[in-house]
């Protein structure tokens, strides 16, 4: 079992989604303007066109985001006509923020797939896809 204590570095979270995003540096940027991103930690590539890695605080939280690197790993970013296969979840602590994220993030060139909205079980709910193709529901308590 891993570690988690001062003694072997800095915590790092138990679980964090890793994106596979080109071009990385335009999501970067996007992810810093829409959703308040910070970044912890770059490795460029050696071709020095790519990002290898990078690591991003968002609302509490990690994403990781690498550009596709054919020659490493069977990954690839998400094609326009694709289903989403996984959604990440950005929890709030007001409702009013997922309306000022959402309007923020479409203003930013994300795509609204539901816009904000209260929910019967009681939540303010909004869903958009970035302009990588990545799908992120925003939640909050129900706005009154």
């Amino acid at each position: 079992m891993a570690k988690n204590s001062e003694e072997s570095g800095p915590a790092r979270p138990p679980v964090a989604p890793y994106l596979t995003v080109s071009p990385a540096a335009a999501a970067i940027a996007f992810y810093g303007a829409a959703f308040g991103a910070v970044q912890k930690a770059m490795m460029p590539s050696l071709d020095g066109m790519r990002i290898m890695h990078c690591e991003l605080a968002i609302n509490g939280g990690t994403v990781m985001l690498a550009d596709m690197f054919p020659e490493f790993a069977k990954t690839r970013v998400p094609l326009p006509t694709d289903l989403a296969t996984v959604t990440i979840s950005l929890e709030f602590a007001t409702g009013g923020q997922v309306d000022d994220t959402f309007a923020r993030a479409t203003s930013l060139g994300a795509t609204g797939e539901t816009a904000p909205m209260n929910t019967f079980w009681g939540t303010r709910l909004a869903i958009l896809r970035d302009p990588f193709g990545h799908r992120w529901m925003l939640n909050g308590p129900s706005a009154t």
